[in-house]
């Protein structure tokens, strides 16, 4: 069964979200789940998720989601603008609201590298390290 898709492709939060992770080498985009997937080899990121038990619930439809590293968990946990995802949320991946106030792409772009950089081949991480 396809899952119903759950975003406008229009979304500008989208938009600025794709111009992030396709500017990563060898990054393509897929719809997974009903939602915009940014993998390699893997998923780095996702546009948008759901809270276990209420697919219905729209609350984190306009997030990222990204995998973060074991040594980092704690800090991320404990800071009140990051979420725990939805079946993603048990294996290491966290998820942050793109409608907060006071976005800073700045951060987003680094929390999705460091998700790429858990994720894509090694080949591809060293393209991402050489200058020019």
């Amino acid at each position: 069964m396809e899952h119903p898709r759950r975003f406008d492709p229009g979304d500008p939060l989208l938009a600025a979200l794709r111009r992030l992770c396709l500017g990563f080498p060898g990054a393509d985009e897929k719809v997974s789940h009903g939602h915009p997937a940014f993998f390699t080899k893997k998923i780095f990121a996702m546009f948008g998720a759901v809270v276990k038990g209420d697919h219905a619930d729209d609350r984190y439809a306009r997030s990222v989601l990204f995998l973060v590293h074991v040594d980092e968990r704690d800090a991320v946990d404990a800071d009140a603008r990051f979420f725990t995802p939805a079946y993603w949320g048990p294996y290491g991946w966290r998820g942050l609201d793109l409608t907060a106030d006071e976005l800073d792409w700045g951060e987003v772009g680094e929390l999705i590298e460091d998700s790429y950089r858990l994720t894509a081949p090694k080949r591809l991480v060293a393209e991402l390290d050489t200058p020019g």
